[in-house]
């Protein structure tokens, strides 16, 4: 017969239910965040700039504030990290059922919602036109006639915005922001439908073209993980309010160009 007192006993079934329940837990979360036993984080590759897209260096590596938080996410769990590139949000959307991507940081919307979990906003902005240099267009009500050639990039939220907001115009959408650009460079299309910081920094790139001072739409970005992965996505909320209070997030933007840009509270 042992010794062992039953509160004694008691203590150590509890201490081993615990270690139990904690192993599971982190089984858990592996299985739902980073199953292939790296994160793969999915951008969008564009030279728009902004804090959602990412880009391409000249060394083959990312750059851009998803790269930033997808390697400090992987430097904490203890994993590599591997960046999965699609040319626009969209494809990132098609892509959440075929186990491509773990995590990724990327416009919400309704639609989106239905495909994948949300955790918390970091960016706020507003979705305007850039309308083509010489255009007599001068706002909204000028802009929404038949026969304007007004372009998106292909099923993001801002398309989805635009074609909710026109009436009379034509959206057309496009894969990339490069192929936007030449059109509207060469005059081949009447507007733009982008984020006003976005087509700030373009108007400067092409010398004529003018933003609209009117906003359709606020854009809001957002971390986010497949539907149906409940520890993932509670880990990922809480790195993400970490990353706000800790300056993670403040640095991030620093240093891909966005230190005048405010972050989002909630």
């Amino acid at each position: 017969m042992s010794n062992l007192s039953l509160p004694r006993i008691a203590g150590l079934i509890l201490g081993v239910s615990m270690m139990m329940s904690g192993s599971a837990s982190a089984d858990a979360l592996k299985d739902q965040l980073f199953p292939t036993g790296k994160l793969r984080v999915a951008i969008g590759i564009s030279a728009a700039g902004g804090a959602y897209w990412s880009t391409k260096t000249e060394t083959g590596g990312y750059a851009g504030v998803p790269v930033d938080l997808g390697k400090a996410m992987a430097d904490q769990l203890g994993v590599p990290v591997e960046y999965v590139a699609y040319q626009n949000s969209g494809l990132i959307t098609d892509s959440v059922g075929t186990g491509a991507w773990d995590i990724t940081w990327l416009p919400k919307d309704a639609e989106r919602e239905a495909k994948m979990s949300f955790g918390p906003i970091y960016e706020v902005t507003e979705a305007t036109y850039i309308v083509k240099a010489g255009s007599t267009i001068t706002n909204f009500a000028t802009l929404d006639q038949p026969g304007v050639k007004v372009v998106a990039v292909n099923n993001t939220t801002t398309m989805r915005g635009a074609v909710a907001h026109l009436k009379q115009a034509k959206v057309t959408g496009y894969q990339t922001y490069d192929e936007i650009f030449n059109l509207l460079k060469n005059g081949e299309i009447d507007a733009f439908a982008l984020s006003r910081d976005q087509l700030t920094a373009l108007s400067k790139k092409i010398p004529g073209t003018r933003v609209l001072d009117e906003t359709f739409k606020q854009t809001v970005t957002a971390i986010a993980v497949p539907l149906g992965r409940p520890q993932a996505l509670e880990y990922a909320t809480k790195f993400m309010n970490e990353a706000k209070t800790s300056g993670l997030l403040r640095k991030a933007f620093d240093n891909n160009g966005l230190k005048d840009t405010p972050l989002r509270a909630q």
